[in-house]
């Protein structure tokens, strides 16, 4: 397969993170129109927006070096979800984020390779800070930040004013 990314392959005990390949447009076209997390925030897309955000998500490999990572998990070759490193033109800091494909949540997937993603940004990146924009009513992306040990005061995103701030121990 073309590689898209100069992504690495992470691997914890039973997931797989790699860099965005063609065949996993599908998968993240059904997460980005219908997946019920989606709904639920109000956040749907077309699939021309998602064909938007998954060219925007390789793109950030080159632009910056960092991007996301499509989990996968190991038991079954099937890609469970995103997770990885992002920061657009108009972000104050890079943000460690997570996204879940339909049937993912609850397994403890986002933490394990969040916790992945981020020993990658200190060690490789030399990295000092992450951060996490959540809205203040994902109430389930809030409690994998508080696994992964992060904490908020409270304080919103330039960004996206309905977010809060949420910062990421580094050591």
């Amino acid at each position: 397969m073309q590689q898209l990314t100069t992504a690495p392959k992470l691997t914890t005990s039973r997931l797989i993170l790699r860099g965005p390949e063609r065949a996993d447009l599908p998968a993240f076209t059904r997460f980005m129109t219908s997946a019920p997390s989606m709904v639920a925030q109000g956040e749907t897309g077309t699939e021309q927006q998602a064909w938007f955000g998954f060219l925007a998500g390789v793109g950030h490999w080159h632009w910056h070096g960092f991007g996301f990572f499509i989990v996968v998990e190991q038991q079954t070759g099937l890609p469970v979800g995103r997770v990885g490193l992002i920061k657009h033109s108009d972000w104050p800091e890079i943000e460690l984020a997570w996204h879940l494909f339909e049937g993912a949540e609850g397994k403890g997937f986002a933490t394990e390779a969040a916790l992945a993603v981020r020993a990658w940004a200190v060690d490789m990146l030399k990295l000092d800070r992450l951060y996490s924009y959540i809205d203040q009513s994902n109430t389930r992306s809030q409690a994998v930040a508080k696994r992964l040990g992060a904490q908020t005061d409270g304080t919103r995103a330039p960004h996206e004013p309905e977010a809060e701030i949420w910062v990421h121990p580094m050591g």
